[in-house]
């Protein structure tokens, strides 16, 4: 059963395809022929008789015609049976794009990335696919607002593989430039993978960036999502309290986007005996 994490990596890229050739040229120092365009083709790879393989996406650069084709895997583990079916799916896609297909492993995890990477010997004399793996550490490091604004999906996965690192005001601050731009929806998602991916220290670190706005492109997007979570937590607490809240006290709660209010209710509400109490 894939994991959200794996499901969010799986979507940077059918957000924006172009980001498998920024990780292969960025990360990897792969040059990429020129292209006009950059979509997802479907990644069902099944062969007739029917054996399933499914690929988690399938990326094609296209001129006038395909020029590349990318087949992009998120791994999150040592899986023995990708060693034998990586190889069909280039193959497949190969074969159906008629262009050269190259193999793109991301993992958020060192350890597996470099599993990842041991090249697969095909047996045929010659023949050894060795996938290309971007792991944590050869993730670019996007630090520029202005560049995080252009590749937002570059940026999140910048801010997964180093938000927690000696650089992450920075990475975070490029971040949340890039989250002001995109829609609210893929604001949320893409917040919620990091927030969820960054350890402890980092996390809180970007929550109070996303509260207080020290970054340039501070959006309501972000004012927000940080309120929302601390109207999430009066209402808990009151909850836990045994204090009913009435839809009225909800709707003026969840309209409140001044952080310093919100965090004053939510210190009321840990004393609080009576609703009244909240707004005395």
């Amino acid at each position: 059963m894939p994991s959200q994490e794996h499901e969010a990596l799986i979507l940077l890229f059918k957000n924006r395809p172009e980001l498998a050739a920024e990780l292969l040229v960025e990360a990897l120092g792969m040059p990429v022929p020129g292209y006009r365009e950059a979509r997802v083709e479907s990644g069902d790879l099944t062969e007739c008789p029917p054996v399933e393989y499914q690929a988690d996406a399938v990326v094609v650069f296209s001129d006038s015609d395909p020029v590349l084709a990318v087949v992009v895997e998120v791994q999150r583990g040592r899986d023995k049976s990708k060693r034998w079916s990586w190889p069909v799916y280039l193959a497949s896609v190969r074969a159906r794009m008629r262009c050269p297909t190259v193999l793109l492993v991301v993992c958020t995890d060192a350890s597996i990335a470099k599993w990842c990477a041991m090249p697969i010997e095909m047996g045929h004399p010659g023949w050894r696919l060795a996938p290309m793996v971007v792991g944590p550490g050869a993730v670019p490091v996007v630090t520029d607002p202005a560049e995080a604004v252009d590749a937002p999906e570059l940026a999140v996965l910048s801010a997964v593989a180093h938000g927690g690192g000696i650089e992450a005001q920075p990475v975070l601050e490029a971040l949340l430039a890039a989250l002001a731009v995109v829609d609210v929806q893929r604001a949320r998602l893409y917040a919620d993978f990091v927030l969820m991916a960054l350890p402890e220290v980092a996390r809180k670190h970007m929550e109070v960036l996303m509260a207080v706005g020290t970054y340039e492109y501070q959006s309501d997007f972000a004012k927000k999502y940080v309120a929302e979570g601390k109207a999430e937590a009066i209402f808990i607490i009151l909850s836990g309290r045994g204090i009913p809240i009435s839809a009225e006290t909800r709707s003026r709660i969840v309209a409140c986007t001044d952080p310093t209010q919100l965090d004053a209710w939510i210190q009321r509400a840990a004393t609080a005996v009576a609703i009244e109490d909240l707004f005395s």
